[in-house]
């Protein structure tokens, strides 16, 4: 297939991660074609000629048979999902998107569609597991969110073949970046710490395996470019604690001695340690992050600071 046949649809385009892809699939010889639900989108900067063509549309309550026959996308990349912070891991909103994902990927094939990536989550291992692998690690969530999305996986693996689509799946581990939402860790002690406040945290000591949400991106546009098929790790092999994380955050925002570190409790259940194996998205895909986690905190810094003022 040549680069001007290529004609992907993008749900969740306009979120923390998919607006970070559109840019990229355009660079990859993409037509971008963005589902949304706003009347209206703003381009996201891209110049006009080459930003996605934007189609307003609810796929939580609407048929969208008829516009994807319409378009004739050859790619899906599905990021779309309920994602409210402090919401979203009991949300029984998590049980409609499992339902409009199983429609749009129908209405994909039948458009003509012939590969498809979605986005999974690591909250569908089991975390008790030292090092979270694809091939190895057992799945047993122990959230709905964790739930929906491997129940999402397991019945779109079960109907690849009369669907006839090329699937991979996507497990995001620890995003994080300038466009997250205001009430997370990293953008409350950022905008907490300019503002001169004290931020309550953690004692931090949590290690997880972080990825710069360019990184994020640029993976999901790799992974829908090449043929790998099933779940991918979407993640860097760098672990850092939350600590380190934070105090850095802080120390480049002004001042570090405004994280109080152990005056909230950790949360009820939460391991020690997420450790992401990310070899099939390494060796396989053949993507590689570009950001280590000092640079993507420091370009956080910056960007969430010039957004500020």
């Amino acid at each position: 297939m040549t680069p001007a046949q290529k004609r992907a649809l993008v749900t969740g385009g306009t979120g923390f991660i998919g607006a970070a892809t559109l840019s990229r699939l355009i660079e990859r010889g993409y037509e971008v074609h963005l589902l949304g639900r706003k009347a209206t989108w703003d381009g996201a900067g891209l110049p006009w000629a080459k930003s996605p063509r934007f189609h307003q549309i609810d796929l939580l309550q609407q048929d969208c048979r008829d516009l994807l026959a319409a378009i004739r996308p050859t790619h899906l990349l599905h990021l779309a999902w309920y994602a409210e912070h402090g919401a979203f891991w009991w949300a029984l909103e998590n049980l409609d998107w499992v339902a409009a994902s199983l429609r749009l990927v129908r209405a994909f094939a039948a458009s003509g569609g012939t590969r498809a990536v979605f986005a999974g989550t690591c909250a569908e291992y089991d975390w008790s597991a030292d090092t979270l692998d694809e091939a190895t690690t057992p799945l047993r969530p122990a959230t709905l969110y964790g739930a929906s999305k491997l129940a999402l996986f397991q019945l779109l693996q079960a109907a690849r073949d009369q669907l006839g689509v090329s699937t991979a799946w996507g497990r995001i581990f620890f995003p994080y970046g300038p466009r997250d939402q205001a009430g997370k860790l990293l953008s409350a002690v950022i905008d907490g710490v300019r503002a001169g406040k004290a931020v309550a945290c953690s004692d931090g000591r949590q290690v997880r395996s972080f990825i710069y949400v360019e990184d994020v991106a640029r993976a999901f546009v790799a992974l829908l470019d090449s043929d790998v098929s099933g779940a991918v790790n979407i993640a860097t092999d760098e672990i850092s604690s939350v600590r380190d994380m934070v105090s850095l955050a802080a120390r480049l925002s002004g001042d570090e001695s405004l994280v109080q570190f152990g005056a909230r409790p950790m949360q009820k259940g939460e391991p020690p340690l997420l450790r992401a194996a990310a070899r099939r998205l390494f060796e396989e895909v053949g993507f590689r992050p570009q950001f280590n986690l000092a640079d993507g905190i420091a370009e956080t810094v910056r960007l969430r600071a010039a957004k500020a003022n």
